[in-house]
């Protein structure tokens, strides 16, 4: 504060000057008289510092402002002075900004002449302003400061950036607010100073402070909010290092500005800077540039931010992304493209693979993508076509398609890579764009077709994924005329590219023949012969990487055609090159488990006719497991290292030859010690074992429960402990399974059950009642569950029917087994339901068909026993609560 003892204002050049300010302020002075008299002061050395004092301390301030000691020196060096500006009473806040605002002016053109005590004492007397209380005040401090930073740049004024760090962290409302405002405009002003090295300081100011202003994304106060986000936005154009790295946090919280509750927060023009930035740095010769540019197009669709915000861009981006979407000259991928099939496979050119673990239902939502790819700009831009699609539909196909025709109609051996552009693009957008595309993809099947045969092998495999976008439509045009004859040729065409001598376009063909497997199913039948051919023939020329994937296209084939596989022609084609396959590889090698998925939808498909290829397929199984189970504990005896995928692979299995053999597997299972290797799965710490452990004990229990008996207590105790209700939330598909596999066993072993039924309400009731959140299937499989329960063990059941029934009658389960339980427990316990007897009406008024007679009755005798029970016109109160239509359906029930 030394500057401040140096200088004192006169008390009458104070009282002059706020008396003119005063009256410059008011709507009737005589302007020009008071413009004079002011320039006239403005020759005085120390006229600036009149008016930063005025500024400053015009209003006493508070004394719990954080800055305040250092104003105490400043007012005792004052003394008396003070009185001086009674003057401004009712006026004080319109004379102090009047007086900041003329000092502004005036240091742009006297602030090179002043001394540099002067310059001092501004400055000094500016910062314990940041945090003024009222808000105009701190608004013209920080106009003040960003021009007076202009002036000495940061290197002459350090003391301003720690003051404005200080504001920052107080977490003061003035005091953020008034720095945070001085930011704002000091970026708006001077972004570039920010970003310099400064004398002094160990790094440039834009690093200290970029993190801050992300910070303030979040904060509570819209105010803050706006303020830091234009900031940030000032320095889109130019793009420092210090934001450039924070991209992703930026985005992100741009992404949730861009919904803030404040219409003054989301109205910014933020997102236009953004965009306009970003459309240039897409086209940055540095990929990883342009890569870090590209990732914003997906990020802005799935943020779900207004379509609007970028539709005007989209005609210059769609050029830019389908520019980038050309292979670079340093893609790894053109140095593996002429990749010969008999060059053996590296280690790394073997993607990591995950197992699914068996599921029983209909909705297991797990991930199960296999297959890890690197990241690049090629596929980053094609990415961002797709989801441009989805949200834009049609709307991007004029800019779009002409861009197409243009590098597709080259022909050139130079421009192949934008004609393999040209064909990755149109895949892009098949979804997304499939109204405007449906009328012309016989044109595109058609002009696809050839190129499946190109000189080029990116461009083979390229067809062959393109195509596979437009599998399902390829298949809706078989009843079309001409579509049959377009569906042969493009099974023919990738049944040929299946055969390519060249490893990526293989890989490419069985992947797109998968997906068209899917869609076609049963189109396949008359083709199944010379489809089986050529993929006999594939497994003389893949290598480990491609087998793989040739294992996969085998399972989906055999999903897709099921019973129609069961033929001596088929099946001498078939089976041979699997078998062959399966003695040649040892129990460690992890080739088995995509073989060990296929024979598993082979049998499914088969049925009973697997039989003649079941006992070394099961006795392999067995053996897999008891290998690793050794090797978990000692894995030098057992001679191979632990891998828990083995046992999962093997569970399944064996559940796909009980599914497809059914009651076929029971000599299997009488001769192994299969039931003992279960219930140590159905027990074992990881949960995919536990998850096909338990699928694998629900379809033994289907079709061999026999040998299950000695240790049928053991299973059902296992089971029920993944339904409390922590297990559910740790393993909701372990829990899914459990259940379902007791659902099994209660029907086959009947009353041997009853031990653990009132666990098990206890279990399956808070499910039922606490069903958000939860999987389909885990509900549905509940429902059923209990139901059987009720059915087998009323007596035990109906006393808690109050509890449940609500939740467990509901339109969307599978009602038989509920309603079957249902006429038990009510049998066993009438006045239990009575309460909710309106909610079962209309349950049985929702279900359309009964099948069965036995249930039809059972249902016919639960209500009219209550209608017969109720006393006093109770029924028809209860009917009378109902609306008409289903009081009508409830007639079918002769009540």
């Amino acid at each position: 504060m030394a500057a401040a003892a140096l200088w004192q204002p006169r008390e009458e050049g104070l009282r002059e000057i706020c008396g003119l300010l005063e009256q410059q302020i008011s709507p009737n002075a005589d302007q020009a008289r008071i413009w004079q008299q002011l320039q006239h002061y403005s020759r005085l050395a120390d006229f600036n510092n009149y008016l930063v004092f005025i500024l400053a301390h015009a209003v006493v301030l508070s004394s719990h402002s954080f800055l305040f000691p250092f104003l105490i020196g400043s007012f005792l060096a004052f003394g008396g002075l003070l009185i001086g500006l009674r003057c401004l009473l009712g006026k004080s806040l319109e004379v102090r900004q009047a007086a900041g605002l003329l000092l502004k002016n005036n240091l742009r053109t006297t602030f090179s002449s002043l001394s540099s005590s002067y310059r001092q004492y501004i400055k000094s007397e500016l910062l314990p302003c940041l945090g003024a209380s009222d808000r105009t005040v701190r608004s013209t401090v920080g106009t003040v400061v960003s021009v007076l930073l202009q002036l000495e740049k940061v290197a002459g004024w350090p003391e301003l950036l720690e003051a404005l760090a200080q504001c920052l962290a107080s977490n003061d409302f003035n005091h953020m607010e008034g720095a945070m405002d001085a930011i704002y405009k000091i970026c708006e002003d001077i972004p570039e100073e920010l970003d310099v090295d400064v004398p002094g300081l160990s790094e440039r100011p834009i690093n200290i402070f970029v993190p801050r202003l992300l910070q303030f994304f979040q904060s509570p106060h819209a105010i803050l909010r706006k303020l830091s986000l234009g900031s940030i936005n000032q320095f889109i154009v130019f793009m420092p290092m210090a934001l450039f790295m924070s991209m992703d946090q930026y985005l992100q919280g741009l992404f949730h500005l861009a919904q803030d509750p404040s219409a003054e927060v989301r109205k910014l023009p933020h997102l236009r800077n953004v965009i306009e930035y970003l459309l240039q740095a897409n086209k940055d010769p540095d990929d990883e540039v342009a890569l870090e540019a590209c990732e914003f197009w997906s990020a802005y669709c799935d943020g779900n931010l207004p379509p609007d915000g970028l539709r005007e861009y989209v005609p210059r981006l769609i050029p830019i992304l389908l520019s980038n979407m050309a292979y670079a000259e340093d893609d790894e991928t053109l140095f593996d493209a002429e990749d010969d099939e008999s060059f053996p496979d590296r280690d790394q050119d073997l993607k990591p693979r995950f197992h699914s673990s068996r599921f029983h239902g209909s909705d297991n939502s797990e991930d199960d993508e296999d297959t890890v790819n690197v990241w690049n700009l090629r596929k980053c831009s094609a990415a961002g076509l797709d989801i441009l699609s989805n949200v834009f539909g049609d709307e991007i196909l004029p800019t779009l398609m002409p861009l197409i025709q243009q590098k597709s109609s080259t022909t050139s051996d130079s421009s192949w890579k934008e004609r393999e552009a040209a064909v990755l693009a149109i895949g892009a957008v098949a979804e997304g764009c499939i109204n405007g595309l449906y009328p012309h993809i016989p044109e595109i099947v058609t002009f696809l077709i050839p190129l499946l045969d190109d000189k080029f092998p990116l461009i083979r495999s390229i067809t062959c994924w393109t195509l596979s976008r437009f599998s399902k439509f390829i298949i809706q045009n078989i009843g079309h005329r001409d579509g049959y004859e377009q569906f042969d040729k493009v099974l023919m065409g990738v049944l040929r590219r299946i055969l390519d001598t060249n490893k990526r376009v293989q890989e490419a063909a069985c992947s797109a023949f998968a997906t068209l497997e899917e869609e076609a199913a049963e189109e396949l039948a008359p083709r199944l012969e010379i489809i089986l051919q050529h993929l006999s023939c594939a497994f003389g020329k893949y290598q480990r990487r491609n087998l793989r994937i040739l294992y996969d296209a085998i399972g989906t084939l055999a999903d897709a055609v099921g019973s129609e596989l069961n033929q001596p022609k088929y099946l001498d084609i078939l089976m041979p090159p699997l078998i062959a396959k399966w003695q040649q590889l040892a129990n460690s090698d992890k080739d088995l488990f995509p073989l060990l998925e296929c024979f598993t939808s082979i049998a499914q498909a088969l049925g009973p006719a697997f039989s003649q290829f079941a006992e070394p397929v099961f006795r392999r199984c067995i053996s897999l497991i008891e290998i690793q189970q050794l090797a978990k504990v000692d894995h030098v005896t057992a001679g191979v290292q632990y891998d828990k995928e083995f046992i999962v692979c093997s569970l399944d299995l064996l559940s796909g030859l009980a599914e497809g053999l059914g009651s076929g597997i029971e000599t299997l299972v009488a001769k192994s010690n299969l039931r003992d290797l279960l219930l140590q799965c159905c027990m074992d710490q990881a949960t995919d074992i536990r998850q096909s452990a338990l699928a694998l004990l629900g379809d033994l229990a289907k079709v061999c429960p026999v040998h299950l008996h000695p240790r049928i207590p053991d299973f059902l105790r296992v089971a029920a402990e993944q339904l409390n209700i922590a297990a559910v939330k740790e393993a909701v598909s372990v829990a899914n399974n459990a259940c379902w596999a007791i659902g099994e066993l209660a029907v086959q072993v009947r009353q041997e059950i009853a031990p653990v039924v009132l666990t098990l309400i206890s279990c399956l009731v808070p499910i039922l009642q606490n069903a958000e959140g939860l999987n389909k299937s885990l509900r549905e499989n509940s429902a059923i569950t209990l139901g059987r329960l009720g059915w087998i063990c009323p007596e035990l059941v109906a006393p808690h029917v109050g509890h449940f029934i609500q939740p467990w009658i509901r339109d969307d389960y599978e009602k038989e087994d509920a309603f079957r339980g249902l006429c038990a427990i009510v049998r066993a316990n009438p006045s239990g339901a009575v309460n909710s007897l309106s909610y079962l009406c209309k349950a049985v008024a929702s279900w359309h068909e009964i099948q069965s007679e036995d249930l039809h009755n059972d249902i016919c005798q639960v209500l009219n026993g209550y209608k017969q029970m109720l006393p006093n016109g109770a029924w028809e109160q209860c009917m009378s609560t109902l609306e008409p239509p289903v009081v009508q359906r409830l007639s079918r029930f002769q009540v």
